[in-house]
């Protein structure tokens, strides 16, 4: 599929295009109103995204119905972390051995459809990965008020892709430089290649208030000087000193209580259509206010 197919097709499926794009979304509407979709990305690895995604798909189920879909579908965590046996599930529905019902994991409203890890039979594909979850989620997304992608980290087809293709992006990020150039290396893509110009931001394991204005200040200079957009700040997440086997068992039994109570908050922000937002490109705004919050350490 050429570059120019990919695009119409990507677009084609999208709610939110921007309004240069010249695309007829008349027959999309439902995905708009009766599903939002939700990516949780970021430039640079091993910034506690997978934990953030878990966290927020809990919380969401709360009174809602969440499908979480970790598409890093040969070097799954979110199984791993809540203490699943590992499984080739998606790799099963894939290639027609199971159906979606029979590879998804039920914790109340929260359905789980992780990803495999080393597969070789997922590694010797040449299948389109990203379309076949972007199929996927076409096909389910009636049956659920969220959809949380738990993205891959770095800049692959697919995972631009992926995160293109959602209602929303969470942005994480760590108060570091490697972060925040690979989260601006991404929101340039997205914003060049897909015209994707909103994107929403987390800044987890920050030690202070004024660290998290200045890595948010940061990202709005850089991006403000090359970049036309907005970013919804969502909040910030304090680091903790804790062992990770100790998160990890804690989040399997679902006792991180601050961290609970703090992502809660989040998630209201971003329900709220009073969350702060920066214009890039333009006069700053109000900054939401740092949460004090356990670590979400990978």
């Amino acid at each position: 599929m050429s570059k120019q197919e990919l695009n119409q097709w990507l677009m084609s499926h999208r709610s939110d295009v921007n309004s240069e794009v010249n695309v007829n979304l008349q027959s999309f509407q439902t995905h708009a109103k009766n599903t939002q979709i939700i990516a949780i990305a970021s430039g640079k690895g091993g910034v506690g995204k997978t934990t953030i995604s878990l966290m927020l798909a809990r919380q969401l189920a709360a009174d809602k119905k969440v499908l979480l879909i970790d598409c890093d579908y040969n070097l799954s965590n979110t199984a791993v972390k809540l203490g699943l046996p590992l499984n080739d599930n998606f790799y099963s529905l894939l290639s027609l051995e199971k159906t979606f019902e029979e590879c998804i994991y039920q914790e109340g409203n929260l359905h789980l459809l992780s990803g495999c890890n080393g597969s070789t039979d997922i590694f010797d594909s040449s299948f389109e990965h990203d379309r076949f979850i972007i199929d996927i989620i076409n096909e389910h997304k009636h049956d659920y008020d969220y959809v949380i992608l738990d993205c891959p980290a770095g800049l692959n087809k697919e995972t631009v892709n992926l995160t293109a293709y959602a209602d929303a992006r969470f942005m994480v990020v760590n108060p570091d430089k490697s972060s925040l150039t690979d989260t601006y290396a991404l929101v340039k893509i997205l914003s060049q290649r897909y015209q994707v110009n909103t994107n929403h931001l987390i800044v987890n394991r920050v030690s202070s208030n004024h660290q998290y204005q200045r890595v948010v200040k940061s990202l709005h200079d850089t991006i403000s000087s090359f970049l036309n957009g907005r970013l919804k700040v969502l909040g910030a997440v304090k680091a903790l000193e804790l062992p990770i086997d100790e998160f990890d068992r804690n989040l399997n039994k679902g006792a991180n209580n601050s961290l609970e109570k703090y992502l809660s908050k989040i998630v209201s922000k971003y329900t709220d259509e009073s969350t702060g937002t920066i214009l890039f490109g333009a006069q700053s705004k109000s900054l939401t206010s740092v949460g004090h919050v356990a670590s979400a350490a990978i």
